[in-house]
């Protein structure tokens, strides 16, 4: 028994970190997602998760979607934008923008300097956060 549970632990830990590898491999150049917080809510199989995605100048974050709703907050800098449907939006530091669930969106960092977001999703649990668009 003690051999499964050691066979069992090992294989997660590899999992974490495969799934770790696989997650930065992933990452748009210029753009750093920093994991703040993950809370069950506690409501209809719902938890809220906070992220701080940082932007080198002329970084963007193409076409994506969440299971659910996203605020971006701006922390600094000065970011575009863009939701299927709707002209681009430019938000600087302290301006913040509500992203419907589901709604196809992109952000670029639109100034010279390093550009900032916390992004506070209210998402299904167990689904990707993140869904790549064309």
């Amino acid at each position: 028994m003690k051999a499964v549970k050691l066979v069992a632990a090992a294989v997660l830990i590899a999992g974490v970190g495969f799934a770790v590898h696989l997650s930065q491999a992933q990452q748009p150049s210029g753009i750093k997602r920093t994991d703040a917080l993950r809370h069950d809510l506690g409501v209809a199989e719902r938890e809220v998760i906070q992220v701080r995605v940082d932007f080198a100048p002329g970084a963007s974050f193409g076409n994506h979607t969440h299971p659910g709703a996203e605020v971006a907050y701006v922390l600094e800098g000065t970011l575009e934008y863009r939701l299927e449907g709707r002209p681009p939006v430019v938000l600087k530091a302290g301006e913040a923008l509500f992203i419907p669930p589901g709604a196809v969106h992109a952000a670029r960092n639109v100034g010279t300097t390093n550009a900032a977001e916390l992004a506070t999703y209210i998402v299904e649990k167990g689904r990707p956060l993140l869904v790549l668009s064309q």
